[in-house]
């Protein structure tokens, strides 16, 4: 028995760690057997590092990837960044320690056209873009499952806070036990078929737990700071890099109430998202005013009082459902209409068009809409409208 498969086989009372060890044991359940030949994705950061180390632990053949994506300059260095110089080597390092192959693919290219300039595009054409749904949609599992088929593993292993449950009629994506970590909603365009092929071992823990375990696993990245900010946007500033990825668009236009009084200019709608308040530097009126929808073919932002944010219908396009069929009555779900927002009650129509059960605010075009039933993932769509 190797030092790694130890610290996973130590009771579990005798250290936090411990405790942790044996929550992972019942998320290893859906693990290959050992020695299964599996690719962990590995960004150089602490979960998905924590993960490989549990993949060598359990005796499965485990091959290390970590794609280069990110070519902006700031990202190297810039701390809680990942994608960047510094997450590979931290990556390498980490396979040196656990003693498994490493490698490093080169996918910029793809990186920039599908996901980066996909995010600008979006912002010239109005939309409020999620760029790490887009790179997972991609690089992420699309491309990294074709690498995995290609190295001969059975299945892709990767650090996500997400759960993957055996139901009846297959493998269903759940959220994750940690409601502060779950990244289900940056999932839903997992398909079935990747899901058949995608392993998700810290599903079941918190981030405390997973820190435990790299300090157990003598892992240098045990202490290193969550990614924070999209990773090709250094210090947060997307403005910046549409900016310099489409110089147009900082072309000056209008910003026009709902009533049709032009009140000010703006420097580019690309500074804009649906339910921003702050920034429209229009000073001097009686209410205060949120951009209510952005006009791309006139170059202008539409302002209004919030009540004009209210929206009772989502229309969603790019379904894709992982769950039972769609009635033509529609199915009650739960969404989650933006990252952080709480979950909404809903009936989702063919369509696709969701029925709010109350009015939500700051529904932008471009953001995603995930939908629930109690814990389980059951796919979702981007918002292409609404009303």
């Amino acid at each position: 028995m190797n030092r790694l498969q130890t610290i996973v086989t130590k009771p579990a009372n005798q250290d936090p760690a411990g405790q942790a060890a044996e929550a992972l044991r019942a998320a290893f359940r859906d693990l290959p057997e050992p020695g299964t030949r599996v690719v962990v994705a590995m960004s150089g950061g602490v979960d998905s590092s924590v993960v490989a180390a549990l993949a060598a632990a359990r005796g499965l053949e485990t091959i290390g990837v970590t794609l280069r994506l990110s070519d902006s300059d700031g990202a190297p260095s810039r701390a809680g960044a990942c994608c960047a110089g510094a997450d590979i080597a931290d990556a390498r390092a980490v396979a040196d320690r656990i003693g498994i192959p490493h490698y490093v693919l080169d996918y910029q290219s793809a990186f920039r056209h599908e996901v980066m300039e996909a995010f600008a595009d979006a912002y010239l054409s109005g939309r409020t873009p999620v760029p790490c749904i887009s790179c997972n949609q991609t690089v992420k599992f699309r491309d990294l499952l074709g690498v995995a088929r290609d190295l001969g593993a059975d299945a892709l292993l990767t650090g996500h806070y997400v759960r993957r449950v055996e139901g009846a009629f297959g493998p269903e994506l759940h959220r994750g036990r940690d409601s502060s970590k779950d990244q289900s909603y940056f999932l839903f365009a997992t398909t079935g078929e990747q899901l058949a092929s995608l392993r998700f071992p810290l599903g079941h823990l918190d981030k405390r737990a997973t820190r435990a375990l790299a300090r157990h696993f003598g892992l240098k990245v045990a202490s290193k700071p969550d990614s924070q900010d999209i990773c090709f946007v250094p210090g947060g500033d997307y403005r910046a890099v549409v900016r310099r990825l489409r110089p147009e668009a900082d072309t000056p236009g209008d910003i026009v109430h709902l009533d049709g009084r032009t009140l000010g200019r703006h420097a580019g709608i690309a500074g804009f998202t649906v339910g921003q308040r702050r920034g429209l530097e229009i000073g001097g009126l009686a209410e205060p005013l949120y951009v209510v929808r952005l006009d791309p073919a006139h170059n202008q932002v539409i302002v209004g009082p919030r009540a004009a944010l209210a929206v009772r219908e989502v229309r969603l396009e790019a379904l894709n459902w992982l769950g039972p069929p769609i009635p033509d009555e529609g199915l009650e779900v739960e969404v989650k209409l933006r990252s952080l927002a709480p979950l909404a009650a809903a009936r989702l129509m063919p369509g696709p068009v969701l029925k709010l059960r109350e009015p939500q605010f700051g529904v932008a075009p471009g953001q995603a809409a995930a939908c629930y039933a109690g814990s389980r993932l059951l796919g979702g769509g981007f918002i292409a409208a609404a009303a």
